[in-house]
């Protein structure tokens, strides 16, 4: 008898059943959904309400909530559901939200069917709320594709960047040219002042480079005091040479750190990706390399393009 009591004991009733359950799904931040299609009558549960911030007893109206996802997300979700409609099979993918009070918000969506008569009459599954876990996997993401000192794209991600712009066969894309650009004294200023100092200037350049080309190019620090852009814009050879001199004359203007003024020059390089596009990603690192040597040679602070003669030409 002491047994049958124990084991009645270790069952739980119906109405702890259910709280266990609330409890779990409401700790993974989960709620179920259904939609009846002939309607599109909404049924949620208070974990989807919470999801979207939607407070419950407003009406669930299938417009409303389609408007909560972002762009991109609203054209996936839509294409999903009309797969599972149409196949039966079950998709799970992840969407963007804004909640009802606009906060941003990531979600992890499965769609399944009921069918009746062959026929799908209604669509449910869950959603989960994994902002939490997809925004450490964009920090985590930013931290390795960003110079941590100066937050442009590291050589990884300009390499990557380039690839997928240009081409090895130099499909022309949206690139004009690649720059390099090399500080002129920072050795002096950093082996003076030390490399705080030294962290602050490059800070700044970058700031500057990135105000300067952010809607022109990709900008990053390939490491040191080198620096790199994947030039978009200006196309034409002179235009890219006059942008670039001005660039030069933005880059030597003083700066002021702990009472200290400060200044470096800088050197670029240039090589143009013109057509017919026959050279592959290396001739231009180069080629571009180049010029940036001959660019100092000539007594710093100038601009040098490789032109289509074979040689570095000054701009």
């Amino acid at each position: 008898m002491r047994d049958e009591a124990d084991h009645a004991a270790a069952v739980p009733s119906d109405d702890v059943r259910v709280r266990l359950y609330d409890q779990a799904l409401n700790l993974a931040r989960i709620g179920a959904w259904e939609c009846e299609l002939e309607t599109e009558r909404l049924t949620w549960t208070p974990g989807v309400h919470d999801i979207f911030g939607y407070p419950i007893g407003n009406p669930l109206r299938r417009a409303n909530i389609v408007a909560l996802y972002t762009d991109e997300s609203r054209r996936s979700m839509e294409l999903a559901r009309a797969e599972v409609i149409r196949s039966g099979r079950a998709v799970t993918l992840d969407t963007e939200i804004r909640t009802w009070r606009g906060e941003r918000r990531w979600m992890r969506l499965s769609i399944n069917a009921v069918r009746e008569g062959g026929r799908p009459v209604r669509i449910f599954g869950s959603k989960q709320d994994i902002t939490s876990d997809r925004l450490a996997m964009e920090s985590l993401r930013h931290q390795a594709e960003t110079d941590p000192l100066t937050g442009l794209a590291n050589r990884f991600v300009f390499q990557d960047c380039y690839r997928d712009v240009v081409g090895d066969s130099l499909n022309h894309g949206f690139a004009s040219a690649l720059v390099l650009i090399d500080l002129d004294r920072f050795k002096e200023l950093n082996d003076t002042l030390g490399h705080p100092a030294g962290d602050a200037c490059l800070c700044e350049v970058a700031q500057r480079l990135g105000r300067a080309f952010h809607k022109a190019g990709l900008v990053a620090r390939l490491g040191g005091d080198e620096f790199a852009i994947i030039l978009h814009a200006p196309t034409n050879p002179a235009r890219i040479a006059h942008v670039l001199q001005q660039t030069i004359v933005m880059l030597s203007r003083p700066f002021f750190w702990n009472g200290l003024r400060l200044e470096v020059g800088a050197s670029i390089g240039v090589a143009l990706i013109g057509r017919p596009h026959r050279r592959r990603i290396a001739e231009l690192f180069a080629e571009a390399d180049i010029a940036l040597y001959d660019a100092k040679a000539a007594g710093r602070n100038k601009v040098h393009m490789f032109g289509d003669e074979g040689h570095s030409r000054a701009a």
